[in-house]
């Protein structure tokens, strides 16, 4: 099953063991049980601390579970071979039984053992998804180090009954107690903000003891990573506030035009851009969302973010850097539908269409790329784009028009998405120079359409945004409030990409450097430093 360097790969890893730990395999017929037999014995001959034993009796076959032989209360259940992006899931599991310690903050780990209740999470996957990664580390590092949770990882493609029976039409999906319980990527921080009922109101405590930063950066995507790093490097007490560190990066999957790496993946992106702001005394406060701005009184003054937990954070310079999300079609149809058949990341959700006929709305780079990697998964792609021509560059539309499975709609606006109540049936669109509709009917529907920035909250707050909803800037990433700079996605740059998103990053934290140094601090300014401060 594993080749010769994974196989080395693994024996180096399985050296940091530190107890034993036991897998234990229910098995059927046929070539999937045959071959997690073969991974599980593997595995067991790599380390004297492992085992591997073949009577499990669950009715999922194949599947294993993973548990400490000292303590196998604490387990964790894989139903299918998590190789693939899942492969590091499993040494990791393998490690956290074994009582090696996860690279997570220790309050997060006391956070889990402390849960209160009983939690049964099953979670499905699939081994193209860049995003569930995420999710089975978080569930099974809960599940190993609280026995009163448990985790079952399913993998999609080897239980494709049972995912078409309970309707997963996009992985990640995570069910608890058998009913749906999120759908998405999620950490374990997050995980733990929803079922720990207690953690938003401690967080607020938290946050509402800080003092306030010379620069705080709002979003933690590349622009804010790069302006922290910049504004840290410059020695002013900097920090974080972000609704998820690595922003929209953590959904990309292949990254081939970030100038001197030929290649990456966007979560690979995140967790270097979390490593290099690690390097300096930045205060990353995640999972935080920003519900208002009040702007100072005047230049030299303290900002306001209030956050959604009600805690707020203040600052003399703020560096907002919120990104933007996919847009939605705005038809009937498609919120009813979402997760439902309406998917948004075909690198994630398209293994779960093979051999089906699905949609792509977009004739960009995104939609064609999208396009062109459904095709070598699912039975036919429909292709539909508003313009009258494709938008992608050129070698993007040779490659999907040599591609048999595909056909190219264009001057095409889409009116509507069926299903049966359960999951997408049809697509509907008008041609535009026409004006007949057309039904196309199919299971599934990768919505790629571009971009909305994440400045709702800032509407209210005096700062100058574009009829698209962008924060405007200058050529120094200034906004029309002094103190106040802006970059990456949610900015009026006009080509929304990581590289840039960097650049602009750099741009606010020099910016903000310069008004810091220029701008004597307001009467507001000096008092607070007068005040004892928290302990």
């Amino acid at each position: 099953m594993l080749e010769a360097t994974m196989k080395q790969q693994l024996q180096q890893y399985l050296q940091n063991l530190r107890e034993p730990i036991e897998l234990v395999a229910s098995l059927g017929e046929g070539k999937k049980s045959d071959d997690t037999r073969e991974l599980l014995t593997e595995i067991a001959e790599l380390s004297d601390k492992v085992t591997a034993t073949f009577d499990g009796e669950d009715d999922r076959k194949p599947s294993f579970i993973i548990r400490r032989a000292s303590d196998p209360a604490k387990w964790v259940r894989f139903a299918g071979i998590p190789l693939g992006h899942e492969f590091t899931s499993l040494v990791l599991a393998l490690l956290w039984a074994g009582g090696h310690p996860p690279k997570v903050e220790a309050e997060v780990i006391e956070q889990i053992e402390a849960l209160e209740g009983d939690f049964d999470f099953e979670m499905y996957f699939s081994l193209s998804c860049h995003n569930c990664p995420d999710v089975v580390q978080a569930l099974t590092l809960m599940a190993l180090y609280n026995p009163r949770v448990t985790a079952t990882l399913i993998e999609g493609g080897t239980y494709q009954d049972e995912v078409e029976e309970r309707g997963v039409m996009a992985v990640p999906a995570t069910f608890l107690h058998g009913e749906m319980f999120a759908s998405g990527k999620m950490s374990v921080e997050e995980i733990l903000a929803k079922i720990d009922t207690g953690a938003t109101a401690k967080q607020a405590e938290k946050i509402k003891g800080k003092a306030p930063f010379e620069v705080l950066v709002v979003g933690g995507g590349p622009a804010g990573a790069s302006a922290a790093v910049y504004t840290a490097r410059k020695g002013f007490s900097t920090g974080i506030a972000a609704e998820r560190f690595g922003g929209q990066v953590l959904d990309t999957m292949g990254i081939e035009n970030f100038i001197s790496v030929p290649y990456t993946e966007g979560p690979k992106l995140a967790a270097a851009l979390e490593s290099h702001v690690g390097e300096y005394d930045i205060d990353v406060m995640n999972l935080q969302n920003a519900a208002k701005l009040i702007p100072a009184k005047q230049a030299g003054g303290m900002h306001e973010v209030v956050l959604e937990n009600g805690a707020s954070l203040k600052a003399r310079s703020l560096i907002l850097t919120t990104g933007a999300r996919w847009r939605n079609l705005g038809v009937p149809g498609e919120m009813e539908y979402r997760n439902k058949g309406v998917a948004y990341c075909p690198h994630c959700d398209g293994p779960l269409f093979k051999g089906k006929h699905v949609a792509v709305i977009g004739g960009g780079n995104s939609g064609v790329e999208a396009a062109i990697d459904l095709a070598n998964i699912v039975g036919h792609v429909t292709l539909i784009e508003f313009d009258s021509k494709l938008r992608a560059d050129q070698v993007l539309q040779d490659k999907l028009r040599s591609m048999k499975n595909v056909d190219i709609i264009t001057s095409a606006a889409t009116t509507e998405i069926h299903g049966d109540g359960e999951r997408v049936s049809a697509l509907e669109y008008k041609n535009r120079e026409t004006d007949e509709t057309r039904k196309v009917e199919l299971q599934g529907v990768f919505v790629q359409i571009g971009l909305v920035p994440n400045t709702e909250w800032l509407k209210d707050s005096g700062l100058e945004l574009s009829k698209h909803g962008e924060i405007v800037t200058d050529a120094k990433a200034a906004t029309n409030l002094p103190g106040v700079f802006a970059a990456g996605d949610a900015t009026n740059v006009p080509y929304k990409q990581i590289i840039i998103s960097m650049g602009q990053g750099a741009t606010a934290g020099l910016s903000a450097f310069d008004y810091l140094i220029r701008t004597e601090p307001a009467d507001e300014i000096a008092q607070a430093a007068q005040e004892p401060q928290p302990a």
